[in-house]
């Protein structure tokens, strides 16, 4: 007895109504045809997915590859849109291969020359079925999103009442606080454990992650905005424009959203462009030579271990031909010792003291005022802002309609970035004091009275990267030779 398999599918989300087929009766069907023909049911596969979009089908894939490798003689399925909704070429290349296909709700079978014809026909109507109630539910949802009907799952802290609009939650007071903690400069880490140690409920009734806190700080929901998808890939939202460009508001009358200072200003924290009101910035790290180190290896980054700076590649399994380590108080003392000294003996007109002069008016400048501070980091968000659109065009989320208000929105963000730069620039025009740098002991007083945050940044003025190579030293607690075993690339001027 000949051996044939069955394939079933059935839609994710069922928008065929009671015409819709179980599994069960698909399988039921597919057994009694088999017993009618003298075949035997080798195996049943099955896809609780579309047949039209592009999500992969793995038992699909799996009955076409057992059927191409001869495994089985014949492939099963009940009705042609069940096997495909993708059109012609779907089904012609396993007619030209000599395949064997039967699809029993139209009683179509390959094997009789006859049908062949008939197999492609009925796979372009399933085909055009297909299309045009794609259109309609994307037509629907587009005039949904237009007059401001929220159509995915409600956010975390949201509620939405019958006309689609949004109202506030019984969790909105979390979702503002999880805003102002970011913005007081509490990484998203540990905004999430002091949630879970408060005993806050997340979305999901379980613990909250620092992916979750970004993404309520990066939905442009809770600023009262619809928001779309970038694609299937960069599933994070971000605002929905309309046909005139306009963004759409989605909360009910009189509902207030996050304030969109308090909004803007966790994102800029949370990119770490600003300084937190606790004077932290998120994802700065905290060791004096973390992301200055890279293993000569590999170029990778050294972050600490324990007691030593390692090379992260090796120490998280990847190949390193070469890694590095080095003891964090050797390293350390031996890079102040070179940066002391090449602070005490430069000249002013050096161009390392010149880069000096440069990085430091950057990093204390806009510290003067706080008008000065959110200044800097307007700018950085702004350049930002044209980075994403960049990103946001390769994606492909201004390929269609939304495609001829890309050009208006550049240059919107352009003037934005030049008046940012222009504002900033106005903060930048006094005399700078760097006598610090050309003062060797009011240069040892300030390090000794530096905290670790300022120390890091003098390094950094000074300092763009350092190189470690391996210890080649045969016994073990020889001395650290800074001089053989690390390079300075000091910083030059822009």
């Amino acid at each position: 007895m000949q051996e044939i398999d069955l394939y079933l599918r059935k839609s994710k989300i069922v928008r065929e109504g009671t015409e819709a087929l179980t599994f069960k009766t698909q399988e039921d069907r597919g057994r009694a045809w088999a017993a009618r023909h003298d075949y035997m049911v080798r195996h049943v596969w099955k896809d609780n997915l579309s047949a039209w979009t592009d999500t992969r089908r793995p038992d699909f894939d799996k009955a076409l590859a057992a059927l191409k490798r001869g495994e089985i003689p014949a492939l099963w399925c009940y009705a042609v849109d069940r096997f495909s909704r993708r059109g012609a070429g779907a089904v012609i290349g396993l007619l030209d291969a000599g395949t064997r296909l039967v699809f029993d709700y139209e009683r179509l079978d390959s094997a009789d020359p006859r049908d062949r014809a008939r197999i492609i026909i009925d796979a372009e109507r399933a085909k055009s079925a297909s299309d045009l109630m794609s259109h309609r539910v994307k037509d629907t949802k587009q005039g949904q999103r237009k007059r401001g009907e929220w159509l995915a799952a409600t956010p975390y802290g949201l509620t939405k009442d019958t006309a689609g609009k949004l109202h506030h939650g019984e969790h909105w007071p979390v979702v503002v606080r999880i805003f102002e903690e970011v913005a007081a400069g509490y990484s998203a880490r540990a905004v999430a454990a002091r949630l879970n140690a408060d005993g806050v409920p997340s979305a999901r009734g379980t613990g909250w992650g620092a992916s979750s806190v970004r993404r309520i700080i990066a939905n442009p929901a809770y600023e009262g905005w619809q928001v779309v998808a970038k694609s299937r890939q960069h599933t994070w939202p971000v605002a929905y424009r309309d046909a005139s460009g306009a963004r759409v508001r989605v909360f009910a009358d009189g509902v207030e959203p996050v304030p969109v200072d308090l909004a803007e200003l966790a994102r800029r924290v949370q990119a770490g462009h600003q300084r937190g009101a606790l004077g932290t910035r998120v994802g700065r790290a905290s060791n004096l030579l973390t992301d200055l180190l890279r293993c000569a290896g590999c170029g990778a980054k050294m972050p600490r271990s324990g007691r030593s700076y390692v090379c992260g590649a090796h120490s998280s399994g990847k190949p390193c031909p070469a890694p590095a380590s080095a003891m964090m108080d050797k390293i350390e003392d031996y890079i102040v010792q070179r940066w002391h000294e090449a602070m005490s003996t430069g000249d002013m007109r050096d161009p390392l003291m010149l880069a000096v002069a440069e990085r430091w008016a950057a990093l204390t400048q806009p510290e003067e005022t706080e008008e000065a501070h959110e200044a800097e980091a307007a700018v950085k968000a702004a350049e930002a802002a044209i980075e994403q659109l960049a990103n946001d065009r390769a994606a492909g989320l201004y390929a269609g309609a939304m495609g001829k208000h890309f050009p208006r929105l550049v240059a919107e963000a352009e003037e934005t970035l030049r008046a940012a730069q222009a504002h900033a620039a106005s903060f930048t025009q006094g005399v700078l004091d760097v006598s610090a740098f050309d003062d060797v002991m009011v240069l040892v007083e300030a390090w000794a009275a530096a905290d670790m945050p300022l120390r890091r940044d003098l390094l950094r003025v000074a300092i763009e990267k350092i190189t470690v190579r391996q210890r080649t030293a045969v016994r073990r607690g020889a001395p650290f030779d800074g001089d053989a075993r690390v390079t300075i690339d000091w910083a030059t001027p822009a």
